[in-house]
């Protein structure tokens, strides 16, 4: 089982209420339990929890401190005196009682909860010993029942540490769940539609088949639909995450939120509203992430092991001490045995670990959304690339220069030509080309006369020449023979350059592989995990970007809503899948992996699908975020055991095991011990922030 998925799994209502469980689902968390309590105020989400365990915190630490320093069972242990009459002595057992009822309100209301789901977990544990200690200490005061009974001290030490344990967990669980906001946001504010001889401004929202809209250069497309007339390149990358433009004509389709570069074209809406391709990217992440994490949480199972453990040693101790004839001591053992059976570690076990790990992981620029989508990293055999704008650069570089020999250019002459009369242009490759040329420091040349033409590119005058750039198509306007050799690189894209009718050379641009992630797929591959390649691209293209990186698997022609279907088939076969993409068609994906890893510099919507943000861009902090996944699991399992062991061997001493021969657990004992663990799971979650999270 793993911990953190262990912590919180998705309870339906009808098994637990979402007020009621330490089983905190993400979708039904425990924590709602402060619905009716005072002070709990709204619960917009993991936020509103984080600040009202914060305040709860805070604002039960002020009369914790006077109970415990007024305690006469504690003054004992540390070695000094207090009260046994007048106003003093009666505090521990005011501020206490406010303790118990307001800030233990979320364990007695979550146990409630978990009693009535049948699942007891920590809430139970908790509020046994809180409610156990609560009577007991009234009684102590009374004088119904021993003094050595009096447990206010503990009650309070138990209620704030708990109280810190989990804001400390709400703090790692918080996240912005904003990828349907991000969906919307690619959508223009107005559309413009197409009435006769007039255009009319509608919100998207008011567009219905069949009307025909119009789309500027440079607009998002506001609807699905299809092109009625014009020709234009289109900038798919937020929704393919494929950088190259793709060209459209009458007849093709269009998907909303896509932008025309270079030319107007007239769209017939063909599907509005949740029918468009975007509401269906959008369905498949809430149903990718409402089928995460069901599994039960280790725990929570550990809580619920050691409640049984305890309230059948304190059955036994009671039973066991009665048949000797000692009713009084019977009393005593039963209610020490309850009170210690909530060891404060086992509530700090797991959330100093997270809040830790998190943190060492924000500081290595990876930022976690989602503790269980960390853990399940220890876990992973198969790391899902994107290769666009992951694998590779996801913008077109120039990638080689072909002179025709006669030319009288050499590579930076050609290169400088084009880029001059380029220069205007505010086509991707045009800006590519100019950007290489200005990194190569090469001079260029006024030119003049620009112009551009869909589909055929760009022409200007330069140094009184007509130059003219642009692909194949070009040239078979013009007439003219390719002078070159085909190109040995599949992925590129080939540009002529002409001058006065002539060919004189040609770029090619492709999307560069980064120079790390050669390294990153090594790395995997010596930690025993497979790596696999998702594209859209052409099989030919993505296969040579796959043997230049040592990729064993490659996904390539994969349309956007296909996507998270090859995810799941790699599941249903046996892996453990981990994906890393940036684009909005990767959000789907990312969600239905069973961890999501966003580029940092990838679309909004990306990052709000996936549970780990690599807030760089280099491929090798998956590396780092496996390490820290391994690193945080052995943590947390020795501070479990730790937790669980202080229960184990406690327990029994406290119930009077050994009492027969003259050894016994006195109660200030068992507090000193149940502080001692505390400190030692806190120290053992401190060493995290060694990990050395380079990467390398």
């Amino acid at each position: 089982m793993d911990v953190y998925e262990s912590m919180h799994p998705a309870t339906p209502p009808e098994a637990a209420p979402a007020h009621a469980s330490g089983q905190h689902g993400h979708a039904n968390h425990a924590h709602d339990q402060h619905a009716g309590h005072p002070g709990a105020g709204g619960h917009a989400g993991h936020g509103d929890h984080v600040a009202q365990f914060r305040r709860l915190f805070w604002w039960s630490l002020v009369p914790a401190v006077p109970v415990v320093a007024l305690s006469p069972m504690f003054a004992m242990v540390i070695g000094y005196s207090v009260p046994t009459e007048g106003l003093l002595a009666r505090v521990p057992a005011l501020l206490g009682t406010v303790l118990y009822a307001w800030s233990g309100w979320p364990f007695l209301s979550g146990a409630v909860g978990e009693l009535r789901g049948r699942r007891p977990g920590m809430m139970t544990l908790i509020a046994l010993a809180i409610t156990v200690a609560f009577v007991a200490s009234w009684g102590a005061t009374l004088g119904l029942l021993a003094h050595t009974l009096e447990f206010w001290w503990e009650l309070a030490l138990l209620i704030v540490i708990m109280l810190l344990g989990h804001w400390l967990e709400m703090r790692s669980l918080a996240q912005t769940s904003n990828a349907l906001d991000s969906l919307a946001a690619l959508l223009p504010d107005v559309a413009e539609v197409v009435r006769g001889d007039s255009i009319e401004q509608v919100s998207p929202a008011d567009l219905a088949v069949g009307d025909v809209v119009l789309v500027r250069p440079g607009a998002s497309v506001p609807a699905d639909g299809t092109i009625v007339d014009g020709e234009a390149e289109f900038d798919e990358s937020m929704v393919t995450g494929e950088s190259r433009t793709v060209r459209h004509g009458s007849g093709d389709a269009v998907t909303a939120g896509t932008v025309s570069t270079d030319s107007a074209v007239r769209v017939e809406v063909t599907a509005t509203g949740d029918d468009t391709a975007l509401a269906g990217i959008r369905r498949l992440v809430e149903q990718a992430q409402a089928s995460t994490s069901k599994a039960q949480l280790l725990a929570d199972r550990a809580a619920a092991w050691l409640f049984w453990f305890a309230l059948g040693a304190a059955v036994i101790t009671g039973a066991v001490w009665s048949w000797l004839g000692e009713p009084q001591e019977a009393v005593v053992r039963v209610i020490t045995v309850l009170v210690i059976a909530c060891p404060h570690a086992l509530g700090l076990a797991i959330p100093l670990v997270t809040a830790i790990a998190t943190e060492r992981a924000a500081r290595a620029g990876i930022l976690v959304k989602d503790r269980l989508a960390l853990e399940r990293m220890r876990t992973i055999t198969t790391v899902v690339f994107d290769k666009t704008g992951t694998l590779t650069l996801g913008r077109p570089g120039l990638v080689g220069v072909q002179v025709v020999a006669d030319s009288g250019l050499d590579e930076d002459g050609l290169l400088a030509l084009a880029a001059a009369a380029e220069a205007d242009s505010e086509h991707p490759l045009a800006r590519s080309i100019v950007t290489a040329a200005t990194e190569r420091g090469l001079a260029l040349s006024p030119a003049t006369a620009f112009s551009a033409e869909p589909a055929l590119g760009v022409q200007a005058t330069v140094d009184g020449a007509q130059v003219r750039v642009g692909g194949p198509r070009l040239i078979d306007e013009l007439g003219v023979a390719d002078p070159l050799p085909d190109s040995d690189n599949r992925a590129a894209t080939r540009l002529f350059v002409v001058r006065d009718g002539a060919v004189v050379g040609a770029l090619e641009l492709a999307d560069e592989v980064r120079p790390e992630s050669a390294q990153a797929v090594e790395a995997l591959h010596a930690m025993g995990i497979k790596v696999a390649m998702l594209t859209g691209d052409a099989r030919g293209v993505a296969e040579q970007v796959a043997g230049e990186l040592g990729v064993d698997t490659v996904l390539a022609q994969v349309r956007p809503e296909e996507k998270s279907a090859r995810i799941a088939d790699l599941q249903q076969a046996g892996q453990r899948v981990a994906m890393v993409g940036d684009g909005v068609n990767d959000a789907p994906a990312l969600a239905q992996a069973d961890v999501g890893l966003a580029i940092g510099a990838g679309t909004d919507v990306a990052i709000a699908s996936a549970g780990v943000i690599l807030a760089g861009n280099d491929p090798r902090l998956v590396i780092s975020v496996i390490e820290l996944s391994r690193a945080a699991y052995r943590k947390m399992l020795q501070n479990l055991w730790w937790a669980a062991g202080y229960n184990l061997v406690s327990v029994p001493l406290a119930a009077g095991v050994l009492a027969p021969v003259g050894i016994s657990m006195p109660m200030e004992v068992g507090a000193l011990l149940m502080s001692a663990s505390t400190i030692l799971v806190a120290l053992n979650a401190q060493l995290l922030r060694r990990l050395d999270l380079t990467p390398r």
